[in-house]
């Protein structure tokens, strides 16, 4: 499975220590940005990059990593058939993916150390959507409000 990766200055050092993990994992990543530490960058035009490559492959997943994550959750969310989380846990994120198939999790820096970042990433990654009729029904209707 291909993960493309986004970050802003405030969680480009985590973004570096997660794509390290994933690289051990065997899975091909790809680092859409920041390549190196500016503080002075702007994270819509950098995590727009790993949404919209995420909506155009479904068989793709991205990460992407800010301050708090929820900016970056709310930009990657205004692309038409992504589905981002910001992720605190483990229970949050195995339940954002069986629910809702979110295709995009969302990591802020300031409350997410390695450890619990390379947590979050294996529960993402690792837990499927249950294709219950119940969300399979209510993706639908998510899919209606972006036309």
């Amino acid at each position: 499975m291909k993960i493309y990766l986004a970050s802003d200055h405030a969680g480009f050092h985590l973004k570096e220590k997660v794509k390290s993990f994933l690289e051990r994992l065997n899975y091909t990543v790809e680092d859409l940005g920041a390549l190196s530490f500016n503080e002075a960058d702007d994270y819509p035009k950098i995590i727009v990059k790993a949404a919209k490559k995420v909506a155009k492959d479904k068989k793709t997943k991205g990460i992407v990593f800010g301050k708090s994550g929820t900016g970056e959750a709310i930009v990657a969310n205004k692309i038409k058939g992504v589905r981002a989380v910001v992720g605190f846990s483990r229970e949050n994120v195995e339940l954002s993916r069986e629910h809702n198939d979110c295709n995009i999790l969302s990591l802020g820096a300031q409350f997410t150390d390695e450890h619990k970042a390379f947590l979050l990433t294996r529960a993402f990654l690792e837990t499927e959507f249950s294709k219950e009729e119940r969300h399979v029904r209510r993706i639908k209707q998510i899919t209606e409000i972006e036309k």
